[in-house]
């Protein structure tokens, strides 16, 4: 395995306590690496409903999922974090001044670890037929929904997910239909009027029967409707089958656990030390599993963290504004 990469904190959950954290840290001048399993940036604003307008975030009176998780990015990036997507935190070490983490087939040296990680670590439910097009046309995310301008685009699936990606990508695509393997849907009935009166065909009771294409990526999906069989063009096929989440190997690190939550004090650390949480993953007396919450949570985390990695350090950091 290569030398380990060397950061000052580690963050582990891209989601929008993670990217806040990542300015924090920046603006506080540490060093910061971020690491999500999923492909992503954005956690579970991107993974279930980046199409949503989100109403409780301070400062603005609506904002679209997609668009708080670039914002975030944006703001984050003056001070280069690093961003280590598509890979899980697995093993935990403590070192000399830090903590070592295996993240994929890399290890990070870091002298903080600050844990965002949501609700879990997400892993999307995986498309029974047709796995072998993952990548080559069959995807679980739409991060760009201009990309597939002109493709004909199959969605699979009944929940919001499968919803708001058929309402995003419906003025943009040649034809969009969404399949679904029952008659009733989970996604909120007021967005399933709001596709289907678009006119997007909604196939009801139907399975994916198979994936078919050629070198260039997939070309059509058979389904089973009933008895019968039916043919649909397809460049792309969106799995919204939505996800499984749990800490995943986070569990294994010995840290002080409430049911899926890490236990943390006022200072956001954990029972382990320079290991931090902050977000919907950290627990305490009273916690609002807000995004609003998660934000100031990460900022307490990161002035804490700075002040263990430097006793000299001012716990307040003063105001941003005054940065010039």
């Amino acid at each position: 395995m290569a030398e380990a990469h060397e950061v000052d904190v580690l963050v582990v959950g891209a989601g929008p306590a993670g990217l806040f954290a990542a300015y924090y840290a920046g603006f506080r001048g540490l060093s910061v690496a971020v690491v999500d399993s999923l492909p992503e940036p954005g956690g579970q604003v991107t993974a279930m409903y980046p199409e949503k307008l989100i109403f409780d975030v301070a400062g603005m009176p609506a904002v679209r999922g997609r668009d708080l998780v670039a914002a975030l990015v944006e703001q984050a990036a003056p001070y280069e974090p690093e961003y280590l997507l598509g890979r899980a935190a697995t093993d935990l070490s403590e070192v000399d001044d830090g903590v070592l983490v295996r993240v994929g087939e890399q290890r990070v040296r870091a002298r903080a670890v600050l844990i965002t990680a949501g609700i879990g670590e997400f892993s999307p439910r995986p498309l029974p037929a047709g796995g072998e097009w993952l990548g080559r046309g069959l995807v679980h995310f739409v991060p760009e929904p201009a990309a597939h301008e002109g493709q004909d685009v199959v969605v699979v699936g009944g929940g919001d997910s499968a919803f708001d990606w058929a309402r995003a990508l419906h003025p943009i695509a040649r034809t969009v239909t969404l399949v679904h393997r029952r008659s009733r849907f989970r996604a909120h009935a007021g967005l399933v009027r709001e596709v289907a009166d678009l006119g997007v065909p909604l196939i009801t009771d139907a399975q994916v029967a198979q994936v078919r294409g050629d070198e260039s990526g997939v070309t059509e999906v058979e389904l089973a409707v009933g008895e019968q069989r039916r043919v649909l063009p397809a460049q792309t096929v969106v799995a919204a089958l939505g996800f499984t989440a749990d800490l995943g190997p986070i569990a294994e690190w010995g840290l002080e656990l409430d049911k899926r939550s890490i236990r943390v004090d006022s200072t956001l650390r954990t029972n382990r030390p320079r290991i931090y949480a902050a977000g919907d993953v950290a627990s305490y007396p009273g916690k609002v599993k807000l995004i609003a919450t998660g934000f100031g949570e990460a900022a307490t985390a990161v002035n804490n963290i700075a002040v263990e990695l430097d006793p000299g350090a001012h716990l307040f950091p003063g105001h941003s504004s005054d940065k010039g």
